[in-house]
């Protein structure tokens, strides 16, 4: 045991000291203790600090792609412990959403099925997606955690053992005071790298450390110049950190200043030596006071955070409130409801935007906010179903007379039947929508029936006369010297002389209905000149048309009716896909104005529109024919 010297210096119980120097005002030991726990946590899993610089994203207003886009960069680019909270927050977020999207299809299942959810199976690919990514870091965990266990017993192990041995070197050693000291500064250093411990053994090793080190300074008989120099040193340490502490009250940033605050416990705990007996509890006394002032400030930023919890959730409230509102307006027309369902994906945006509220209302709320979406959604898919359900009832009209028209379409008694059928075609044109999968394959039916018929009765009525057939060797020497026609390049005089052509075509009559493929000719040569000149896309368009529409009106009755039919058929097809395309835009969940889909969405729409637009002009143009 190390000798001492009769220099009268006070004798002291070495724990008494560590109590005296840890015991505080009341006030203050709180925020103390807050500091130690941290401390003790990040000492066993150093990610804890990592995590602090990741910065926790408002996961609630990410839609689920981006949820998931965020879990993998996360998963692939950070430590498996550095992201566990951020990790379990997205999680519980993309869940969220995805329930209440399973809950919104099975809804849309039970509108279609007469309230029977026995068969609803709906595959999500997304889900597979995130779940496989959420295993991945599951698996990194627990490889974490296996070997930090094995990792924090040995450096306990170890430490453990560099107590025994300081306690020994003070109680047994026999050693010099020069090699005494070498022995506790190489102990010292050994200390400081032996690495992480478990957390609830942190505070009780590093006290039972630090209580043998003050013994060996208090029962260390140097001279007292080599030992008030030491103690002068780690008092100014320990001033210079006080100053910081300081500093730190007064930072704006209070989690960086409380972060920084356990830093600096940590530095006078683990790093600084003892100071004399006289001044041991007046630093830790002014360290603990400046301590309890931060972690109060702490405190009032967190209060601060509860109100704005509690001010979030009033927004949503009120936001649930309001689709409730929506959900009770009276809504008859597609179009409504196209305005209806805007407003409740801004309200669901709103909704998911609005933050954070009280953990312990989190789940009420929630369940509040789908309840409100589920009620709307009822109503618009029972709206839509009934829209379903005279589409149904409009097909089963139309087999009806695809069935009349193929029982009639080889009858031999021209005067009674045509008559019939002629109708048969107008009650077709009365009829509206019908289910889209069965559209192309219904009118397939229902024209090859008609026009089986028709060829029969203009097989019939079709002589070809001397007079036709002149015609067409008319048409067909002409149609050779058209060939050699070119364009000057100037607008007014092309576009006039192709119209003479035109004219030209049209004076000289009708040839044999056997014979008119010859039309077909005349139109390609005049759809290239038209190419040529340069006219917009519509009007190219519609001056074609017009010259096939004069060609038309100087066949029969049957080939104008069928041209009208067919333009009505593409304007009910064109207004059923935009149809289709507006109903698609709901489903797509938590979608924003610049997401891709939409745009792509939004474009076509715009073209179905543009061609419509011009179908229309088509069967006014047909229309007007007719009636001259």
């Amino acid at each position: 045991m190390l000798e001492e010297k009769n220099d009268n210096l006070p004798q002291a119980d070495g724990q008494e000291e560590i109590i005296q120097e840890e015991t505080v005002q009341d006030e203050n030991q709180s925020a103390v203790e807050a500091i130690e726990n941290s401390n003790a946590e990040e000492s066993e899993d150093d990610s804890i600090g990592e995590a602090h610089n990741i910065p926790m994203k408002n996961y609630e207003a990410m839609s689920m792609d981006e949820l998931t886009d965020e879990l993998n960069r996360l998963v692939s680019q950070e430590k498996a412990m550095a992201i566990r909270n951020h990790v379990e927050e997205i999680r519980k977020e993309f869940m969220a959403k995805y329930h209440h999207f399973i809950d919104e299809k099975r809804d849309e299942y039970s509108h279609e099925n007469n309230g029977d959810t026995t068969g609803f199976d709906y595959h999500f690919p997304l889900k597979n997606k995130f779940d496989s990514i959420y295993n991945e870091y599951r698996d990194h965990k627990n490889q974490y955690f296996k070997q930090l266990q094995n990792n924090l017993n040995a450096n306990l192990k170890t430490r453990l053992s560099l107590i025994e041995e300081l306690k020994n070197l003070v109680d047994n050693s026999d050693e010099t005071i020069q090699d005494a000291l070498k022995h506790v500064n190489d102990i010292r250093e050994r200390w400081k790298k032996a690495g992480a411990i478990p957390r609830d053994k942190y505070n009780h090793v590093w006290n039972n450390f630090h209580f043998h080190i003050e013994r060996f300074y208090d029962h260390l008989h140097l001279d007292r110049e080599a030992r008030d120099l030491d103690f002068k040193h780690n008092y100014e340490q320990k001033q210079k950190i006080i100053a910081r502490v300081e500093e730190l009250v007064n930072e704006a940033d209070v989690s960086k200043a409380f972060r920084e605050l356990q830093s600096l416990h940590k530095i006078w705990k683990e790093e600084i030596g003892p100071v004399s007996k006289e001044h041991r509890e007046e630093l830790w006394n002014r360290f603990s006071e400046l301590t309890r002032q931060l972690h109060d400030k702490r405190e009032a930023l967190f209060v601060k955070a509860k109100e704005l919890e509690v001010a979030n959730l009033a927004k949503k409230k009120e936001i649930i409130a309001q689709i409730d509102a929506v959900s009770h307006e009276e809504v008859t027309s597609h179009s409504q409801w196209q305005g209806q369902i805007e407003k409740i994906e801004a309200l669901r945006n709103a909704f998911f935007q609005a933050g954070k509220v009280p953990i312990e209302v989190n789940e009420e709320i929630w369940a509040a906010f789908k309840e409100a979406v589920r009620n709307f959604n009822a109503q618009k898919n029972a709206f839509y179903k009934d829209i379903k359900k005279d589409q149904q009832e409009n097909l089963n009209k139309k087999l009806a007379l695809v069935e009349k028209a193929k029982s009639l379409m080889n009858n031999e008694d021209f005067n009674a039947t045509t008559p019939i059928m002629k109708q048969i075609q107008e009650d077709w044109k009365k009829i509206g929508h019908v289910p889209r999968k069965y559209s192309d394959a219904v009118w397939k039916d229902f024209k090859e029936a008609c026009n089986h018929y028709f060829d029969r009765l203009h097989a019939k009525r079709n002589e070809s006369s001397a007079e036709e057939n002149e015609t067409f060797e008319k048409k067909k020497g002409y149609l050779e010297s058209l060939k050699e026609f070119q364009l000057v390049g100037e607008h007014k005089t092309d576009l006039d002389a192709i119209k003479k052509h035109i004219e030209t075509w049209k004076s000289f009559g009708k040839v044999p209905h056997n014979k008119r493929h010859i039309e077909g000719k005349f139109n390609k040569i005049l759809d290239a000149l038209f190419d040529k000149l340069s006219l917009s896309k519509k009007d190219a368009e519609m001056a074609k048309f017009s010259n096939r529409l004069g060609q038309l009106a100087e066949g029969d009755e049957r080939q104008l009716q069928n041209e009208q039919l067919f333009i009505m058929r593409k304007i009910d097809e064109v207004q059923n896909e935009i149809f289709q395309l507006e109903n698609n835009i709901q489903f797509i969940s938590n979608a924003k104005a610049d997401n891709p889909l939409v745009k792509e969405v939004n474009k076509s729409i715009d073209r179905h529109k543009d061609e419509l637009k011009l179908w229309k002009e088509k069967l006014k143009q047909i229309r007007s024919l007719k009636q001259e």
